[in-house]
């Protein structure tokens, strides 16, 4: 049985994600399901989604899914080896055989890669040069060590899966496919069947909600956009991460999740000059941190994210259901018993109390007042 498990963020859902699902058709057939892990209102860049976890799982569901889980914060915003390590975790528990993934290069051996980066000892990542980033040593060291040079964006991720993967014992299969159309942080390029992400939400940030969308994404999906009134991002955010940084102090700041370094000085010094987010981050950038581990560190500090908050977290994670197909759902029914996943079909007082539900709860409630749209409870799995 291929039990296919796909990761993803869906943000948003786009023809290219529509590509990878059905090539993960292809490899689990018309009786085994695919199941997708999929990031909620957060995601790992360190920002919040353009659409709500519900329509992006709605949009899943339209495509082929069968089963479509919300990946814990606490696993969804962080740095790729961390990321790809939680959710393989989650996939081996749920009975997937095969990972299918989007690369720039699907003729590379991400299984061999991936066990040969797992060996390099740990005293080769200790870097002292202050004059480059750590992901940029770190991304030399791995092609001296394996006498491969891995730049772009998905094959890095890819690399993550493989070596996670591996560390877990290999439970899965890596399947990638070749991504079409444009890269992962590509601008719009007007004649493209296939767009990046990150050019779509540019686009609809920018120019709001226009008829040009329906080149690349599902009709459904503009439908649920147009009918939204706020389109998340960091400009919004900014004046709350302004109030946090002005409100507390030091030892306060101290307790945050990954702040390290005197961080929290920069960080509260800064904040005074800055005029906007992208100034901020432009402020207390150094070589040291990419700018996507500062945005994460910002999204931990807007919501008030501690290390105490991460680590109960870490120790009781569970997946929220969000959709399913009739075949997922017998799928589910049959794993119930066995899996040692802990799945939540439905948000309630017991289930929040504790664990990776009680900081879900937590950080949604931005999420809703920004969007004016409930976002755990009251929710049922979405039929698909």
């Amino acid at each position: 049985m291929a039990v296919v498990g796909i990761i993803a963020e869906y943000n948003p859902f786009h023809s290219g994600h529509e590509f990878l699902m059905n090539q993960a058709r292809l490899v689990a057939g018309n009786d085994n399901p695919i199941i997708v892990l999929m990031s909620g209102n957060y995601v790992q860049r360190g920002e919040m989604a353009i659409m709500d976890k519900w329509a992006r799982a709605q949009a899943a569901l339209a495509a082929g899914a069968d089963l479509v889980l919300e990946l814990p914060f606490s696993t969804s915003v962080q740095p790729a080896d961390l990321f790809a390590l939680g959710s393989i975790a989650q996939l081996e528990k749920l009975g997937v055989n095969d990972l299918v993934f989007g690369v720039e290069d699907a003729t590379l051996n991400f299984a061999y890669l991936g066990s040969k980066i797992a060996e390099i000892p740990p005293s080769h990542m200790e870097f002292s040069d202050y004059s480059q980033t750590y992901s940029t040593q770190y991304n030399q060291m791995v092609a001296r060590e394996i006498g491969h040079e891995v730049n772009e964006p998905n094959a890095i991720l890819g690399l993550a899966y493989a070596v996670a993967n591996h560390n877990l014992g290999a439970p899965l299969d890596l399947q990638p496919v070749n991504r079409i159309g444009a890269g992962h942080d590509d601008i719009l390029a007007t004649n493209g069947v296939v767009q990046s992400a990150s050019a779509i939400r540019n686009l609809i940030l920018h120019q709001g909600v226009s008829e040009e969308l329906a080149n690349w994404l599902p009709k459904a999906e503009i439908k649920n956009l147009m009918q939204q009134t706020t389109f998340p991002n960091w400009n919004i955010l900014f004046p709350f991460l302004k109030y946090r940084l002005e409100s507390s102090s030091i030892e306060e700041l101290q307790q945050i999740y990954q702040m390290s370094e005197g961080l929290e000085y920069k960080m509260k010094h800064e904040i005074h000059r800055a005029q906007n987010f992208t100034e901020f981050l432009r402020l207390i950038k150094s070589k040291r941190y990419t700018y996507s581990r500062l945005r994460r560190l910002c999204l931990y500090t807007l919501l008030n994210v501690s290390q105490t908050d991460m680590i109960a977290s870490f120790n009781h994670e569970a997946l929220l259901l969000l959709g399913y197909s009739k075949l997922g759902q017998r799928y589910l029914k049959r794993i119930r018993k066995a899996t040692t996943a802990d799945i939540v079909s439905k948000v309630d007082q017991r289930n929040t109390k504790q664990g990776s539900m009680n900081l879900q709860l937590r950080v949604d409630r931005l999420f809703e007042q920004i969007m004016q749209v409930d976002q755990d409870f009251g929710h049922r799995p979405l039929e698909g």
